[in-house]
């Protein structure tokens, strides 16, 4: 194909090794899934957000670094969606090395979510919407407290009024009457770290170019 016909994605190779990545992964977890109600209820988000990146491509491109976040958290999730949450294999994994009294998979997916897609938002706000830097680093945290929020209403309505027989394996809170709460809170603390790391590379760019 000729260079000046080529699309984007295919003259960017870390953006189609992304792709390959995510889909060897989603494949993965469909084929070895143990409960193929929950896979499809799980991946809903899942492919709403492929179809956004997919659409906002020409038009709206992140950084490559954003989709390598971006990625490994779809990663993350379809991954959970394998085996249920509350049953992931890594998360027993997790449960044996901390001597947790439950599996910590969820947990970490909630924490990456707000860790993972920090910069990526931060990107949005500030290339895309073009807020001003100090709203752009702000945002992030807001957003990402604001959709758990809206996450885990959705989670009650497909649990306790959609999919009722789904219910238990699609929330998984395992006993915790607080899930909801520490979900969300987990996503704020990873926005936050992020934030502050992102903070501090920024602050320590612009004092190493004014020497």
């Amino acid at each position: 194909m000729n260079k000046r016909t080529a699309s984007p994605a295919k003259k960017n190779k870390l953006i189609v090794l992304f792709c390959l990545l995510f889909i060897i992964v989603w494949l993965n977890s469909l084929i070895g899934t143990t409960d193929i109600s929950n896979w499809y209820i799980e991946n809903t988000l899942t492919v709403i957000s492929l179809f956004f990146l997919i659409f906002t491509f020409k038009r709206y491109r992140f950084s490559n670094f954003s989709y390598l976040l971006i990625c490994i958290f779809l990663c993350l999730h379809v991954y959970g969606s394998k085996y249920t949450y509350a049953d992931n294999t890594f998360g027993y994994w997790l449960q044996d090395l901390f001597h947790s009294p439950r599996n910590q998979y969820d947990r970490l997916v909630h924490f990456s979510f707000g860790f993972l897609l920090y910069y990526p938002m931060q990107e949005c706000f500030s290339k895309w919407l073009k807020y001003p830097q100090r709203i752009a680093l702000l945002f992030p945290i807001m957003t990402t407290l604001s959709v758990s929020c809206l996450y885990e209403i959705i989670e009650w309505l497909v649990a306790d009024v959609f999919f009722v027989e789904q219910g238990v394996s699609y929330l998984g809170i395992q006993g915790d009457v607080w899930d909801a709460q520490k979900d969300m809170a987990l996503a704020f603390l990873g926005a936050v770290i992020a934030f502050l790391f992102f903070y501090g590379y920024q602050k320590n760019r612009h004092t190493n170019t004014k020497i």
